[in-house]
């Protein structure tokens, strides 16, 4: 009875981890689009569907702003704003840029920790390879099946990981700075003539730690 209860408990709280995760689809099949929308609809998931390479660095805030970083900021920007994508999943042929290019871009970038499955109708072993050498966690083969998003499990609790580590580092931060401010606010009470002096100089002490 304690195992069965243990099952159930363990298959809920799979299910609601699952409805946390964002999937960033990038396919310029719309028939391919609507099968993969079925499937992580039926897995609890959240699903974003792009049809181009392009579209997808537009939508992480990677596109072609490079040249003065402001690709770099605006995808840490949408990162911090609460905007999470925790699996990309990306056909291999599209017109334009490939999903290897789109590959190297994310693994580039900020996003770099996110991640990403390549998707493709065609299974030549040299193009497999050169995607999971390129980084690509996955190579599924179109058309997929619902076997295949239990492959992906791996990548659901990596991106997990990476969001509870992510999130840990925010919440010390933040304790630090209300421990900071917390010690300023004291001191100001105690002398408020030194206030803005005990003020500039513990600035000047955490930008330098």
């Amino acid at each position: 009875m304690n195992t069965e209860m243990e099952l159930v408990n363990s298959q809920k709280l799979k299910q609601q981890q699952q409805q946390h995760f964002h999937v960033l689809v990038v396919d310029d099949s719309v028939i391919d689009r609507k099968l993969l929308e079925r499937l992580l609809r039926d897995s609890s998931c959240k699903a974003t569907f792009v049809d181009s390479g392009d579209k997808a660095l537009k939508y992480l805030g990677l596109l072609d702003d490079e040249l003065d970083n402001a690709s770099s900021t605006s995808s840490e920007s949408l990162q911090q704003n609460g905007i999470k994508v925790n699996l990309i999943m990306t056909d291999y042929c599209m017109p334009g840029m490939s999903g290897y290019d789109l590959l190297k871009r994310i693994k580039g970038s900020s996003w770099k920790d996110v991640p990403v499955v390549i998707m493709s109708s065609e299974n030549v072993p040299s193009r497999i390879s050169m995607c999971l050498e390129g980084g690509a966690e996955e190579f599924l083969l179109k058309p997929l099946q619902p076997s295949d998003l239990k492959k992906l499990q791996p990548c659901f609790l990596k991106s997990s990981d990476n969001s509870s580590e992510q999130e840990s580092a925010d919440r010390s931060a933040d304790s630090h700075n209300d421990n900071n401010n917390d010690t300023i606010n004291k001191t100001k009470a105690l002398c408020p003539e030194h206030g803005f002096k005990l003020q500039f100089a513990s600035t000047i002490a955490t930008t330098i730690l």
